[in-house]
């Protein structure tokens, strides 16, 4: 896929993430606003203090959950020498598969045989 280009699914998330930070500051300028009310009413019935204190928690805990940003994890692969690529065979077929065919799971890289479908581990054997 070129840079130009978009997917419809990156614009659709764009834009749900546009509305939950436009109602996520609507919700919290509501819940602010009425905090700052039962606070100043709070010289009549000291509980609205405590009514207050859970408005502006609740706020903030909106707040931080709306502007927070996902993490990114980027795994890296660092060799410790230099390395000569060996061939990779599939354990059922023997056929052989290509780096494009390795996928990472949970930090276990996976290859899955463009032939007969299979997927295995790929293990590195000790040189010894």
């Amino acid at each position: 896929m070129s840079k130009g280009k978009v997917k419809f699914s990156e614009i659709i998330f764009d834009r749900i993430v546009n509305l939950k930070t436009v109602v996520g500051a609507v919700v919290v300028a509501i819940l602010l606003f009425f905090g700052i009310i039962f606070a100043l009413a709070a010289v009549y019935a000291p509980i609205r203090l405590a009514v207050a204190a859970l408005l502006f928690i609740a706020a903030f805990g909106i707040g931080y959950y709306v502007t927070k940003k996902p993490t990114t994890i980027v795994q890296r692969l660092e060799l410790s020498g230099q390395m000569k690529p060996a061939a990779l065979k599939c354990p059922n077929c023997g056929a052989a598969v290509d780096e494009k065919q390795i996928k990472i799971v949970s930090g276990v890289p996976y290859a899955t045989c463009p032939y007969c479908g299979q997927t295995f581990e790929v293990i590195e054997e000790p040189k010894w």
